[in-house]
């Protein structure tokens, strides 16, 4: 079965970078995961030195950064006025990950339409393109994480693309809370495109249009909805998924990357996040 190297979100610690980074280490990961949008990461406040000091700091450590996340929330890319700022914004961080020694920038573009004929299919199509082709000849991957629609949904649209350099981020999580689609046969689907993972766990509670869901995080929340209604996420193995088969798909694709760990609730995240990286280890 291909190895893989168990990385973490960094800022899932809800600690400052380089605290976090220690904690990261201490937890037992191969490498981290890093937002790279705002604040001290924000490309356009790190020079060159900066950029060299901050990964000196990380290989200190002894870690690799896995990949960086680019995601601006909101509507994503799906809007085609913001997409002059985002895709000028996107390939400033894909130089910033090439420079972190990663090839990977991960984000959420939206919510792809099942029907091409929807106007923002073609929106999302031009911006993924645009990227793709930059990260082609930067030598990195823009990596569309996993989670608003189904995966065949999500490989048609790949599959359409004029560019090799738009990738996937698979969140198995993001498929079971959401769309209910099972993130086993995902990898298979998406196969040609998996160059980063999250390990995420998770439950649906009740279904419904995964646009309302994605629409309630764009807009900072949509009247009396509670998102709490509809599906929870989970710390490792306590959810739907069943990471020994998950693990056995990506083995099955040859995928020897990045398990990423992510947990974006919860009130002892050190815990959780040291308990996610034990129970990956002891799977692997």
């Amino acid at each position: 079965m291909a190895k893989n190297k168990i990385g973490v979100m960094v800022d899932s610690f809800k600690l400052d970078l380089r605290a976090g980074i220690k904690k990261a280490k201490e937890v037992g990961a191969d490498g981290i995961q890093i937002y790279a949008v705002e604040g001290i990461m924000n490309p356009d406040n790190l020079d060159k030195n900066q950029r060299k000091e901050l990964l000196d700091y990380i290989k200190s450590n002894g870690l690799v950064v896995s990949a960086l996340c680019g995601d601006f929330g909101g509507h994503g890319f799906t809007i085609k006025e913001d997409n002059v700022w985002k895709i000028e914004k996107s390939k400033k961080i894909m130089e910033l990950a090439k420079d972190l020694d990663t090839n990977v920038v991960t984000t959420h573009i939206g919510v792809i339409p099942e029907d091409e004929a929807n106007p923002k299919y073609r929106v999302l199509k031009e911006a993924c393109e645009e990227l793709g082709r930059y990260g082609e000849s930067v030598g990195a991957y823009f990596a569309i994480e996993t989670g608003p629609e189904r995966a065949e949904t999500l490989k048609k649209f790949l599959d359409s693309l004029d560019s090799k350099g738009v990738g996937v981020n698979l969140d198995p999580a993001n498929f079971v809370m959401v769309t209910g689609d099972d993130p086993v046969k995902a990898v298979i689907t998406l196969k040609d495109y998996i160059v980063h993972t999250h390990a995420k766990d998770g439950i649906m509670i009740k279904k419904t249009d995964p646009q309302i869901i994605y629409d309630f995080f764009a807009e900072g929340g949509i009247g009396d909805m509670r998102l709490e209604d509809y599906f929870a996420e989970k710390p490792l193995g306590q959810g739907a998924i069943d990471f020994k088969e998950y693990r056995k798909a990506l083995s099955q694709i040859r995928y020897e990357g990045f398990l990423t760990v992510e947990r974006e609730v919860g009130n002892d995240p050190e815990r959780d996040i040291r308990d996610a990286v034990n129970f990956l280890k002891a799977l692997i």
